[in-house]
């Protein structure tokens, strides 16, 4: 009896001690996540893992490559993609470019909130910024950007970051690529970093798949899109990280999956690419829950590793 009451006495510090030690692990792995691409060479990390609606918790699409430690390129730039620019540590003043897949508002709202808190920083050399070109539906991006910051734009209070006569601030250099299928494009931003674009079929809205080549290892983003044009297996030869979109379930039909890709099909691409591993990410309500089955869905075709995203989750290349 003695022992049972002393064993009932240590009880409760015992189990405050054990949650306080879980609370301590959770802590630590958070700020492990939030600078795990700081000691690597290549490091993919989300800014945004969901997509346009409410209700997700998640900020709108977009990603940071990290290389040696600085935040080097920007993949899109959803909503609530500038607060966890912020939150990750990166640096505008390190950014070499912008790239957009598309201009859904999902893709690109977060474009004049990165630009004007790019005053109050380092900044002082042109920023390029790549996207497709325009059609009927969406313009150009170099309209896109003219929209918000021209003359009449809706932000023309900072129209001087597109005016080349202007010398107090760097500039915007925005290039439309254009949709010409199964051509891969290729542009060297610096001496170590090439990007490649292919288009990709997301509907009537003009879309652009992107690789980024670095340091010998190499990420590459799907973008919204479906398998219509069966371009990006082409782009993904061999990459090292895919990340693809996980919009809608394999039920889905009509218009979601006229514009997504299905889960089955991602597991087709990853094969056909020999991807090293597949990250899923703009995680919808719709597929949110589902995890299970959609990756089993891929496990049909591929047998790699297969990794779904959180805001501002880091990923390091992984080398098998």
């Amino acid at each position: 009896m003695k022992v049972k009451k002393a064993w009932g006495q240590t009880t409760l510090p015992l189990k405050i001690v054990l949650m306080l030690v879980l609370l301590l692990l959770i802590v630590a792995n958070k700020q492990v996540r939030s600078s795990v691409c700081d000691d690597s060479s290549v490091c993919l990390q989300v800014l945004g893992s969901g997509g346009p609606e409410l209700g997700d918790q998640r900020a709108s699409s977009s990603y940071l490559i990290w290389v040696n430690g600085k935040a080097k390129v920007l993949i899109d730039v959803g909503a609530g993609s500038s607060l966890n620019f912020e939150k990750s540590g990166a640096k505008f003043e390190d950014l070499e470019a912008i790239l957009f897949t598309h201009l859904h508002v999902d893709h690109s709202a977060d474009l004049p909130a990165f630009i004007k808190a790019s005053f109050f920083t380092a900044r002082d050399r042109d920023l390029p910024i790549f996207g497709p070109e325009g059609n009927s539906l969406m313009p150009s991006t170099a309209e896109f950007v003219q929209n918000l910051f021209g003359g009449d734009g809706a932000f023309r209070y900072l129209k001087d970051y597109i005016n080349t006569s202007e010398t107090g601030n760097y500039h915007l250099q925005t290039h439309d690529l254009p949709m010409e299928l199964h051509r891969v494009q290729t542009y060297r931003l610096t001496a170590d970093i090439v990007l490649k674009a292919i288009p990709v079929h997301h509907g009537p809205i003009p879309a652009i798949a992107w690789r980024i080549n670095t340091l010998g290892y190499s990420i590459t983003f799907s973008g919204d899109m479906n398998n219509n044009y069966h371009t990006l297996s082409i782009l993904a030869k061999d990459t090292d990280i895919l990340v693809m979109h996980n919009a809608i379930p394999e039920s889905a039909s009509g218009v979601a999956s006229w514009l997504h890709i299905k889960p089955s099909e991602i597991g087709e691409i990853a094969k056909q690419a020999k991807v090293k591993q597949v990250v899923l990410s703009h995680r919808m309500q719709r597929t949110l829950g589902k995890e299970r089955e959609t990756k089993q869905h891929i496990e049909q075709s591929y047998s790699g590793p297969i990794l779904f995203a959180n805001d501002l989750d880091s990923f390091r290349i992984i080398r098998r």
